[in-house]
């Protein structure tokens, strides 16, 4: 083997030190930043990532998992982009657009605190604040509907409907549009604005088509129009069943705009 002359060597060396010092400062930035924030991933953020991501992101779930500090410490600046994106918790829908009983998407508020424990440090807190009987939500059984009606393009209702869900039928993922119910004495009503619509869940083969089921039914008069649907594209209007609930019968919702 050729033998390094001094000023090999002395490259050699240096470029070693040089290794350990960046290797030795990835470290400490990992382990050592800067806490600005009272906001503490034992305390809050815990019981956000069961509420709102625990049903996928758990030992055994169809993400990696989440639920521990260790878990989510090396995915927290990921955590803190996606939400602010919305594209997690992955709703498909513009919250406040439409009131769904279904909804998963973050508020204003909760939405606040993933970005401050994020962008403050993301600490760990203390382990006595976790909480003791942490359960993942679980969907509940989808609702009966009546016979759907397909909407593809601007679409005149022939029939008055009282409408439980709206069903994505053919949504891409990359829409991003609204869809409105025009009715016949020209009240708009929002029914739904599609955005960071998923089919899938990322890196797996499992599906995510759902319905967004509306809070209250809707009554829409024959001659209503659904506008804001591509051509290409097509939803479903699900009507409520005839007998439905009595807990739901006396909170038919009628159209009316939403008060600035």
């Amino acid at each position: 083997m050729e033998k390094l002359d001094q000023t090999g060597r002395r490259r050699l060396i240096f470029a070693g030190r040089c290794f350990l010092v960046v290797m030795a400062g990835a470290v400490a930035g990992y382990g050592h930043d800067a806490i600005t924030t009272k906001i503490t991933f034992d305390r809050e953020i815990v019981r956000l990532m069961a509420s709102h991501c625990g049903s996928c992101h758990h030992d055994g779930g169809t993400a990696f998992s989440l639920m521990t500090y260790n878990d989510a410490r090396p995915w927290a600046k990921s955590i803190g982009e996606t939400v602010l994106q919305r594209q997690m918790p992955p709703w498909g829908a513009v919250k406040g657009f439409g009131d769904f009983r279904n909804d998963k998407g973050l508020t204003e508020e909760q939405l606040e605190l993933i970005v401050d424990w994020e962008e403050g440090g993301a600490p760990e807190g203390d382990p006595k604040d976790i909480p003791t009987d942490i359960k993942f939500p679980v969907d509940p059984p989808l609702p009966h509907f009546g016979k759907e009606v397909a909407v593809s393009g601007d679409t005149k209702l022939a029939k008055a409907i009282t409408i439980d869900a709206i069903m994505p039928k053919s949504v891409p993922e990359t829409a991003a549009y609204q869809v409105i119910a025009e009715l016949p004495d020209g009240d708009i009503q929002p029914l739904i604005w599609f955005q960071n619509y998923k089919t899938k869940f990322p890196n797996t083969d499992k599906t995510f088509e759902h319905p967004f089921l509306l809070r209250n039914p809707l009554e829409l008069p024959a001659g209503t129009v659904i506008r804001g649907v591509p051509a290409s594209d097509s939803i479903a209007l699900m009507p409520a069943v005839k007998g439905m609930p009595e807990h739901l019968s006396g909170q038919l919702k009628k159209p009316a705009l939403p008060k600035n």
